[in-house]
Parts: structure tokens; sequence; C-alpha cells
């Protein structure tokens, strides 16, 4: 009893600490997956949630450094980013938030350490030593909070441990990569501290190669990569019923990213190249040549640290007490060429003054206990939220001479003057722009429960439910570094609509003249489930669960207007909804060798929250329903063959937007219509193979796949951004000695050099021209580890 009712974030520890690094070395068993998707130690076969487990090795040998690697080992998981790592989002089942917006949370959570990350961008970065990671399918709104709609990535990385260790890891690559990391851990004060520190720093070169035109952006390539991470942590233990962790991270990022690369060139592509030194726009396009024309460079640095404080007291037999206390900084600043050509038209500059910043501190309190029959929690939540985002965007040389060539069919570079009276040069002065800035709040609390009953031995019940209140403010101060005259201009005079309409898009419009707006939204709402699971025997469990989860709403954090010289005062939106309906089977042989579970899903969204790009600026709009069901389906197979295992998935998932009559501003494709990133299947497997070759060598090999059918890669779902059927394969050959204390890797990702789109978008003030943000080539390597 007493080991039972451990809370589940002790259990690790303790069991970290006695077990050391021997557990996550040894060939798994599935009896050996522990999860705490239910906020309590458990085998993953009695677990009534889909979730896809992954160990420290599996992780270790796919390659695995922060959450955009972990696609590859989950079926129905798709990470992605656009025009910098700090615009990363995640979806499962085809279900996610989209786009550079800060004013919206992630459908996708994210935790790390037991802490809750807002934004699937916030969590990006090196991820340290891991022992495993936990991908939950489906809502999980009682014990994971809020803005869990789709899911939840749940990351634990290796605790201390009061047995001295060393690692130390050298990598080279392709494409200049080259790579160190090292850690440490052991006692510090006998056995009542213990610590571990890790470090690392990484570099590559650029996958894209840049014509930068007549400048001034001098750097030739780009999406390279530059960082450092540092993670420490303190386990202390005075005695046996107390024990507290400390966690403290930093990761500093000073890259170049992203360049695009055009697939489409569209009728604008012969003016941009008449204002540009060289071809402003590649034609014809081959975008997986991967060379771009930027004149502006995509300077990109990003900053996350933060600190955490976990205590776990086991009261007495009965009952245990949990908090987590954290406070994160995480500040991204961003460079663009908005137009991604070689003509000065449009950009942000990369000197900070566009830049995202969000302060955040959490409180969770969990008090758990168990009887012979019931395993019961109660919690409360606290989060305080700050985020502060600039956004500077700057007129180009090349800006106004573009739009009189485009009004006039690309024979007067003098048109825009003609149209409004006003001296060439004036109407958008080179170096000024828009200067907006939010100052937005999000503070809220909840109370949850979740509780088992064990009916009978073979039959037990699950109720959680929670109660979420938040509050959110923004203050919105809109300017323009010069009054905005052309627009002015051009509603005043008598001229042609398209024309009005091209000279007043929202970031040159006069209504947003130093106008300052405030904003309050305040919601509280219920989530929660119901699971019933039955033990048939040992070897099969089924269940069925209800539940139900919620994406907190917000506020738009762009130019929103009503028509071309009003502003919208009111740029919120609605919380997101959904609710689930999941009936599974989990399965096993007695010795685990053989494990296949399946689960039928149906999920319902209302008032999904679709973020979409119109070219200019950001729109956000509520979808009334959007519907995904399907099919989940795990293996894991530990086969006859000593030494060889698989572990792999299918996810069958229709998530489609249901019959609406779309706003203003969203495309009329969308009704009926499967979503973007949302593909019919999704497949993932992994192969393992390890066997001895003297008393002292061992070999191992691993491959991992990813098979995943056509989907749209565009919120407008513009069939040019379809993205092919694809398989991506990663593999490792590994050499070392079976104690592990040495090991040299031939590595590669993306090994059959697959080209494929993370994105393809409309290009920024190119009517017809589309382009790609590409996910990275065939990268391999060398790896040496050495622990001591």
């Amino acid at each position: 009893m007493r080991h039972m009712m451990r809370n589940a974030s002790w259990a690790i520890l303790a069991a970290a600490c006695a077990a050391g690094p021997a557990l996550a070395q040894e060939s798994a068993t599935v009896s050996e997956l522990v999860v705490t998707a239910q906020k309590r130690e458990q085998n993953l076969q009695d677990v009534p949630v889909v979730v896809t487990t992954l160990p420290q090795r599996q992780l270790q040998d796919a390659g695995v450094r922060d959450i955009k690697d972990l696609q590859v080992l989950a079926p129905g998981l798709s990470v992605t980013s656009s025009t910098s790592e700090a615009q990363t989002s995640a979806r499962i089942r085809g279900v996610g938030t989209i786009g550079d917006n800060p004013g919206l949370e992630s459908s996708v959570g994210t935790v790390i350490d037991g802490v809750y990350r807002s934004r699937s961008s916030v969590a990006f970065g090196d991820l340290g030593e891991l022992e495993r990671v936990e991908i939950l399918k489906g809502p999980q709104g009682t014990l994971f909070g809020k803005n869990t709609s789709a899911g939840v990535i749940n990351v634990i990385t290796k605790a201390p441990s009061f047995e001295f260790g060393a690692d130390a890891e050298l990598t080279f690559g392709n494409y200049g990569a080259r790579g160190l990391s090292a850690s440490v851990t052991g006692p510090i004060a006998g056995d009542v501290m213990a610590g571990r520190l890790y470090v690392a720093k990484r570099e590559r070169d650029g996958f894209a190669d840049v014509l930068v035109g007549a400048g001034p952006r001098t750097r030739t390539d780009d999406t390279d990569q530059n960082y450092y991470t540092v993670r420490g942590q303190l386990l202390i233990a005075p005695t046996d019923a107390l024990v507290v962790k400390v966690l403290a991270d930093l990761s500093e990022r000073d890259e170049h990213c992203c360049v695009n690369f055009v697939t489409v060139a569209g009728p604008t592509a012969p003016l941009v190249d008449a204002l540009a030194a060289d071809n402003g726009v590649i034609r014809p396009p081959n975008p997986y040549a991967r060379v771009a024309n930027a004149n502006r460079d995509m300077g990109s640095k990003i900053s996350d640290r933060g600190v955490s404080a976990q205590l776990d007291w086991e009261i007495n037999e009965n009952v245990a007490l949990t908090s987590i206390t954290a406070y994160r900084e995480w500040r991204a600043e961003n460079g663009s060429d908005i137009d991604f050509s070689s003509a000065d038209i449009w950009y942000r500059s990369a000197d900070g003054s566009s830049f995202s910043q969000i302060k955040s501190l959490s409180q969770e309190l969990r008090l758990a206990g168990a009887t012979d029959k019931i395993n019961w929690l109660v919690g409360f939540f606290y989060s305080d939220e700050a985020l502060l985002a600039r956004a500077a965007t700057t007129f180009g040389s090349a800006y106004e001479p573009y739009f009189s060539l485009l009004l006039s069919q690309g024979t007067n570079p003098a048109l825009v003057s003609a149209l409004t009276g006003l001296p060439a040069g004036t109407n958008f002065p080179a170096g000024q722009g828009p200067r907006d800035s939010y100052d937005h709040s999000s503070k809220g609390w909840a109370l949850f429960t979740n509780n088992s009953w064990k009916v009978t031995d073979a039959f037990e019940l699950t109720l959680g439910l929670r109660y979420s209140d938040d509050e959110k403010t923004v203050e919105s101060h809109y300017t323009n570094s010069v009054p905005a005259a052309a627009c002015a201009a051009a509603i005043a005079r008598p001229i042609p609509p398209a024309a009005r309409a091209a000279l007043c898009a929202p970031h040159s419009d006069p209504a947003f003249n130093n106008v300052v707006t405030h904003q309050k939204q305040d919601e509280g709402r219920w989530s929660g489930t119901l699971k019933g699971a039955y033990r048939f025997n040992e070897s099969v469990m089924a269940y069925a669960s209800y539940a139900e989860g919620f994406k907190s709403g917000g506020f738009n954090l762009d130019r929103s207007r009503l028509a071309i010289g009003v502003i919208d005062p009111n740029t919120s939106f609605p919380a997101e909804t959904v609710t689930s309906y999941e009936l599974g089977v989990k399965t096993n042989t007695l010795g685990y060798g053989l494990v296949a579970n399946a689960t039928i899903f149906h999920q319902t969204f209302e008032d999904f929250q679709l973020n979409t790009y119109t070219g200019i600026s950001w729109l956000v709009a509520s979808i009334p329903e959007v519907v995904s069901r399907g099919v989940d389906f795990d293996l894991m197979w530990r086969t006859p063959v000593e030494g060889l295992s698989f572990s792999g998935g299918v996810t069958y998932a229709e998530t489609q937007f249901g019959d609406f009559t779309p706003p203003a501003g969203i495309s009329p494709r969308l009704p009926n219509t499967r979503l973007s990133y949302a593909p019919l299947w999704s497949s993932a497997g992994t192969v393992n193979y390890e066997k001895p070759i003297s008393d002292t060598l061992e070999f191992r090999a691993s491959i991992s796949a990813k098979y995943t059918s056509e989907y749209n890669t565009g919120s407008n779902l513009d069939p040019l951004k379809s993205q092919k059927p694809m398989t991506l394969v990663n593999a490792r050959l590994v050499l070392g000695s079976i104690d592990e204390r040495w090991s040299a890797e031939l590595w590669s990702q993306n090994l059959t050099d697959e080209d494929y789109h993370q994105v393809v978008v409309d290009q920024p003030l190119q009517t017809g021209t589309f382009a790609t943000f590409l996910a990275p080539p065939r990268t391999y390597g060398l790896t040496l580890r050495a622990k001591f």
C-alpha cells in the first residue's frame, strides 16, 4: 500500500535514484513502460488513455533533441515551423494551432518536468537528457490544465542520481554540423542531496543558399543552427517521506531563419525582377534546389530560461502532497525579408524592434491518496502570464515603385504618386512603417479532481472534473511612423477601388494612427472525463471514455478593421471546446513480448480557432464545428529473434470542418473539407536490433520510419499548398562496449532525402506567387559517446 500511494513524481525520482541508468538501458519490455498520464505511476496497459510512450533508448536512437524530432516516432503527431523556430506548431490527429500569431495558445499542451508551456514555440528547444516522453492523444482537460483540447506532449527528463556518473558526446555531420554535450550527476551531500548538470553547444551551417541582390544583406546562407543549453537539477531528500527537486535551465539561440522557396511564380514576378539587382524571384521555380531570394537579414534570437521547484511529501502511508512552483521567461526576436525577394520592398528589421516576450509564473498543488478501492486526487493550479509583443515592419525603397508597377501593369513606376497627388517617395517613405505593441496579460486558476474507483477486481471507474477561471486583458497601441498619407489621400480622392484597396492595406491605414485600445475577457469553464475500464484477464483490458476539454479564447494580436479606415476595436475570439468519445482495447501476452492496443475515437470541436494569413495580416475566425474521428493502433513486439524488437502504430483520422458559411476573409473551400495538416493516414515504426559481437563489444541498429498520406499545408486549403504522401526515415548504427562506457554511432536523419513542405504560403504582396518553407534535407554524421 505504501508504494502504491506514492505520488507519481516521487515514485519516478525514487526509481531513478535506486535503479540508476541500468533500467533504461535494458532491452525494454512493455511491463517496464511506466506512464503518468493520470498523475500517478501506472503500467501503460492499465491506463484508459491513448498514450504513445517513448523510452530513453528509442529517443536517443531516433536522434530526438526537441519536440519537432518526436513526430517521426508518433503516428498522428505533426510539428512544423515557418518563418523562424519561434513559430512552431504541434498538432495531434490533425488538430492544432496554426500560424505565427502569439494571441493564440496551443491546442496541444506541452509539459516539461511538470511545468506547463502555453505555446508550442515556448516549448521548442534542446530537451537535454530524457527519461521518456509520453504523447497523450485527445483532450486532457482534467489533470493537464487548460488548452489541451487536442492532446499533451509530456516530457520527463533524467533526474539526479545518488551514484556518480558522467557522460560526454561529440557529434560531427554534414552541413558543417558540430555538437558537444556533457553531463555529470552524483551525490552532493551523502544520501541527502544529489545533483545533475547538463550542457550542450550545437552549430550547423544553413540548408539554403540565398541570392541577396543589392543587399544590405550579405549572408548567403540561411536556416543555420547555433545554440547552447544549460540544465541543472538538485534532488534533496532529507527524509524518506520528503523529496524536493529544483530545476533551472537556460537556452540561447542566435541563428538565421527562415527563407522560403518559390513553388509558383505568379504574374507579379516580373515586376519584382524589375526592381531587383538580380532576378528578384527564382524563375522557373525550383524549390528543391534550396536557392532563395532575400535582400534583408533573417536573424533570429531566442532566449528561454526558467526555474522550478517540486516538493513531494508523503504525509502518511495513504496521503501524499505535491507542489510545483515555476517561473519562466521566453523572448524571441526575428528579422524577416517579408516579401522574400531580392527587391527591397517590405521587411522586418533584425535589430530587436520586433519581438515576442512571455513571462509566466505558475503554481500547482496536488493531494493524492488511496484506499483498497479508491485512488483519489484533488488539486489547485494558478498561472500568471505577461506577454509583450512588438511588431515593427518597414517599407523598403522599392515599396512605392512596386505598387506603381503593380497598379499600372508594369508601365508606370510613378503611378502611386499620380493617384494620391503626393510627391514620389513620400507615399511610403523608405525606412518608415507601422509600429505596434501589444501588452497582454493572462491570469487564471483552477480546481480539479481525478478519482478511480475499483468497483470490482476487474472493473474500474475514473471520474475527473476541473473548473477553470481565466481573465485576459490586452492593451494594443497602433502607430504609423508616418501618418499613412497615401491611404488617406486614396480614401479622399476618386480612384479605382482596386487601387484604393492596394494602397490601404492594414499596415498603411490611417485608422491606426496612434490609437490605443483596451480589451478584457473573462471565462469560467468546466471540463472533465468519465472512464470505465474492464480487465477480462491479465492480457486484455477494454475501456470507454467521455471527455470534455477546451482551449481558452483570446485576442488577435494583429491589426483588424471593419473596413478601410475603420478600426475594429474588438479583436477577441471565444474559447474552443471539444467533446470526445473513445472506445479502446489494450492487449498483451503474459510475458509482454507482444502488445497491441487499439482505440476508436470521435471528437467534436466547437468554435474552432482558425488562424489564417491573408498575405498581409492575420485573421482569426471561430469555425462552428470541426469533427475528428478515426482509429489509433499501437503495436510493440519483442520478436523471437534475440535482440530484435519493433514498436509502432497507425492513426486513421477524418478531421474535417462542418457545414458553415465562411465569414469574410475565410476561404469558401473550407466547409465539409479536411483541415490543413490532417492526413487520413499516419503510421510510424521503429525496428531495433542489438547483438553482442564479443565479450566486450555490442552492435546495435535502429531504423525509424514515418508514413503520412496526402494533406494540405494551407489554412485556406489552396490546392497548390498540398503535400504529397511521404515517408521519412531515420537510421543509426552503433558499435560500443557492452558496459556502455563508449560507443561510436553512424546516423542519418531523413535518410532518403525526402523533400517535403512544412508549410506552403501565399507570398506576401505577390498575388499568385506561392512559396514553401521546406523541412530539413538529409543529414548524416558521426556521434561519439563516453560514460564515466
